[in-house]
Order: C-alpha cells, then sequence, then structure tokens
C-alpha cells in the first residue's frame, strides 16, 4: 500500500490517533477515553496523588472533588476552594492551589488555606490560573484575568510569576495576552506557558535561581473554538508536550512537531498523569474527567 494511501487508512478507521496524509507515523498513540466523573459545572486542575485518588477543581462549585481509583466514587475533598483551578504538588507534598479569588495558597494539614501570595508591587493578583513547582519549591504560575471583574482588577497586564520562601512575587514574563497552561520539563531546564488568546505556547529557559531566559514561540495549537483552547499542559520524559487545544490534545515532540492527537467530544480544560504505572492522562472538561491509556516510545511518569 502506498503511504498516503497508508494514512488515509488509518483516518478511516474511526481512530482517536489522527495522522494527516504523508505526515510521519506518530511516536504517540491513545486509547478509548473513559469518563470516571460526570454532573460538575467547569472542571480544571487534576492532579495524582500517590495514594490512587485524583483530585480536581470545579471552578465555579467553589470545589475540590476527590476520585479513588480503588472504589470509583467521587466525593468533595475541599469544600470553599477560593474559586481554584490549577493544583501542583510541592516536594514536601503540600498542594499548591491557583484560585480565582486572587492568590496562590497551599493546604494545610489542619485543612486551611494559607495563602502564598496575593498580590504584585501592592497591587491584587488577577486570577491565577495554573501552577507548577519546581523541586527546590519555587512556585511558578500564570495570572490571565479570566475570573476578576473589571472593577476589582488593578494590574493592566497578565503575568507569569515565580514565588520564593520569602513570598513575594517576581514577574518573570508580561507579554502574553492571556497566559494559562504552564507546565516543566522532566528536568526542570525548560518552562513551557501557553496564551489562550494566541494559542502560542512558549518554551523558556530556566536558570538556577528561577528567572527565564531565551523564550522561543515553542509551538501553536491554533485560534481557540467551543472545541478547545491552549489551556492546561503537561510534558513527559521524552521531551514531549502535550497541550489542550482545539478538539482535544495535541502532541508536540522535543522539536516543536505535532507527533499525535487525541479527538474528544468535549472540549479539554486540563489534564495529568497518574495510575498505577503514570501512563494515564487524567483529563478534565466543563462537565466531566476522562482517562485515557497512552502508548509512547518511552514510559511516562507523574
Amino acid at each position: 500500500m502506498m503511504r498516503s494511501a497508508l494514512c488515509a487508512a488509518v483516518c478511516l478507521t474511526g481512530l482517536l490517533l489522527l495522522v494527516p496524509a504523508c505526515s510521519p507515523a506518530p511516536d504517540v498513540s491513545f486509547g478509548e477515553p473513559e469518563v470516571i466523573a460526570s454532573g460538575y459545572e467547569f472542571t480544571e486542575g487534576p492532579h495524582w496523588l500517590d495514594d490512587g485518588r485524583l483530585i480536581f477543581s470545579d471552578i465555579p462549585a467553589n470545589r475540590v472533588y476527590q476520585w479513588d481509583a480503588a472504589s470509583s466514587e467521587t466525593s468533595v475533598f475541599i469544600d470553599s476552594s477560593g474559586r481554584s483551578n490549577g493544583i501542583a504538588e510541592g516536594p514536601d507534598g503540600t498542594l499548591i492551589l491557583a484560585q480565582h479569588t486572587g492568590r496562590v495558597s497551599r493546604l494545610m494539614d489542619s485543612g486551611d488555606m494559607e495563602p502564598v501570595v496575593t498580590e504584585y508591587q501592592g497591587k491584587r493578583l488577577n486570577s491565577p490560573n495554573d501552577v507548577a513547582v519546581r523541586a527546590d519549591s519555587l512556585i511558578f504560575f500564570t495570572d490571565p484575568t479570566f475570573g476578576v471583574s473589571e472593577e476589582n482588577r488593578e494590574l493592566d497586564f497578565s503575568g507569569v510569576y515565580r514565588v520564593g520562601a520569602d513570598g513575594e512575587a517576581t514577574l518573570l514574563y508580561d507579554a502574553f495576552q492571556l497566559p494559562n497552561g504552564i507546565a516543566f520539563s522532566s528536568d526542570e531546564s525548560y518552562l513551557y506557558v501557553n496564551d489562550t488568546e494566541t494559542g502560542d505556547i512558549m518554551r523558556f529557559e530556566v536558570t538556577e535561581s528561577g528567572d527565564l531566559k531565551n523564550g522561543i514561540r515553542f509551538a501553536n495549537v491554533g485560534a481557540g473554538d467551543d472545541t478547545g483552547a491552549a489551556d492546561g499542559m503537561v510534558t513527559d520524559d521524552a521531551g514531549r508536550l502535550y497541550s489542550t487545544g482545539p478538539g482535544g490534545i495535541i502532541v508536540f515532540n522535543s522539536e516543536g512537531n505535532e507527533v499525535g492527537r487525541l479527538s474528544l467530544d468535549q472540549r479539554a480544560t486540563n489534564l495529568a498523569w497518574g495510575g498505577d504505572d503514570g501512563t494515564t492522562l487524567f483529563i478534565t472538561s466543563p462537565s466531566e474527567v476522562v482517562r485515557v491509556e497512552v502508548t509512547t516510545s518511552n514510559n511516562n511518569e507523574s
């Protein structure tokens, strides 16, 4: 069979992996998405816990839920979450939440939320959206305007920030229109941030002190629409980047070339690695959470 005919045949089978005619064969493929929880208002920020639970935000409901892999049951994990969105975990196991109420907070053992940062140079943060924590506990987060009213907005830009032990926000980049997803490469040498407005994914080198340098336009997922936009992202050990986008999840290799795609019935809002061996992607959407097994040329780790 000629190569172009083979590519067309793959598309006609109805498989979730979409292969454009005459393109190189992808090195990422997906199983069938399975809905594990549904009935929510707008889910975001999935995060896998080592004890076999997936936690995720429901922003309008002002809650974080937990799904237990052993029982397949879902229950409330945090009530009154500050309209949390992205969730990350520090090296000591502390959970860090980006909250649309204008702050980034840590979850204390008592169950209380302790603010990490609420302002930049004396002005209220916009609406912290997604968060990533480096191995040395430095916190990086995006701050677009999705969740702040015009009358409450005090900053005239949307930024990417770093927070250290002193609790002070350091502005790292302010040229995005709507910075959203944020993710480190597996060795933490790069930081990826995408822009919901433009679809651009930027890649920055990260210095030892946590500054960003040599930013490049790494890839673009396309203009957002009702089927999805640039939002959540994860990486794997082979340097691939997985980003939400129109129609589902788009996978790029370390050079920024597309190497796989997962089509979904609902728009994807964010994603996280998890499961027993770290090769399961958990994907949030407005009303439900799905999981899908991923096959790659290397093993992924959460």
